[in-house]
Order: structure tokens, then C-alpha cells, then sequence
């Protein structure tokens, strides 16, 4: 399986509606438009570090994609200071393609980015049935007060699933509250 890595800066028309039709299929929240305008709207401006682009992590299955995770950049404020980590969101797998550890090859690949890559961590939310998932590949639960000081209410967690976590957990992670500087993801 080829995982192919996708510039959200410049990507096609047809991988974003390739990429809003899977998170479609498994997320049912948004209508398809509305998802597309999303995901165009999310990146066109990036002028962070180059190794840093913000990318979707895909596997295709001929003209089909089958998989999805996507990396992006988030600077956050921690008690050492902003850090820059590695946001994965979307995370998804054809329904019809499950069981063949598509979703582990993304997300390994995401992963990767943080081992090898510009990233000292990345950090993410899931739910309390995906942790174990997470946890296979090296990410441990975050501990921390997670807050969002420029929304209407900075003291609430901006986050919507039950469990945040960071990659990897044998590394340093700061003590304290973290702020993502910004809405969840």
C-alpha cells in the first residue's frame, strides 16, 4: 500500500473532492459542499517553514481514496514556551476497506513526520473506543488543562472528544496548562 502525501496549499480539485467524499462517508456531519469549502478555506496562505506545509496523508484504491490523515501545523502556548506541534485531524477509513490496517499506514505516516521530520510532537483528540489504536502506535492520553484563550470562554476545553493525546510518549512534554492559541481540531 502507497500512502501519497498531498500539499494542502495547492491541492487539486478533484483530491479535495476525493478527500471530502471519504471524510463524507465516514463523517456524516456536513454536507459535501460545505466540507469542500472547509478543507479549501483551511491552508491557502501558509507562510509557515517549508518541512512544515500542512499535508493529507492518503491511500488510494484506484480512482478511490480509501484512507486519510491530515498533518498540520499549530504553534501552541505551554509553560516552556510556544511550540510549534503537529495537529492530526481527519483520520478516516473507507468503510468498505476496513481491517486491512489502512489507517494505521496513515497515521504511521503522519507519525513519521515527528520521528524524522520538523516536528518535536504531535498532538490530537479521540475518543475513549479509539485510544488503544493510538496508544499501538506510541501516543499516550495528555494529562494537561487544555484551554483556547482567545475564545468567547478561555477557560473551557476547546477540545470536543473525550481523550487529547501526543506523540511520541517517551518525549518531553511540558508540565502545566496548554493553550492552543486558536479553536480545537
Amino acid at each position: 500500500m502507497h500512502v501519497e502525501a498531498l500539499d494542502r496549499r495547492q491541492m487539486s480539485e478533484v483530491d479535495l473532492r476525493a478527500i471530502a467524499e471519504l471524510l463524507n462517508r465516514v463523517f456524516t456531519k456536513r454536507s459535501l459542499e460545505v466540507r469542500m469549502a472547509r478543507l479549501v478555506d483551511e491552508w491557502p496562505n501558509y507562510a509557515g517553514p517549508d518541512a512544515m506545509y500542512p499535508r493529507s496523508l492518503v491511500i488510494r484504491a484506484g480512482d478511490r481514496l480509501v484512507a486519510h490523515a491530515a498533518a498540520l501545523p499549530r504553534t501552541i502556548g505551554t509553560s516552556e514556551g510556544e511550540m510549534t506541534v503537529l495537529a492530526l485531524v481527519h483520520v478516516c477509513t473507507d468503510p468498505d476497506a476496513r481491517g486491512q490496517k489502512l489507517g494505521q499506514a496513515v497515521v504511521r505516516a503522519v507519525f513519521d513526520l515527528v520521528d524524522h521530520g520538523p516536528y518535536e510532537h504531535s498532538l490530537f483528540q479521540t475518543s475513549h473506543h479509539n485510544r488503544p489504536f493510538y496508544e499501538k502506535l506510541g501516543a499516550k492520553p495528555v494529562m494537561n488543562r487544555i484551554v483556547n484563550s482567545l475564545a468567547d470562554d478561555p477557560t473551557a476545553n476547546p477540545f470536543w472528544d473525550e481523550v487529547v493525546m501526543r506523540y511520541p510518549m517517551a518525549k518531553h512534554w511540558p508540565e502545566g496548562e496548554i493553550d492552543l492559541l486558536g479553536p480545537a481540531w
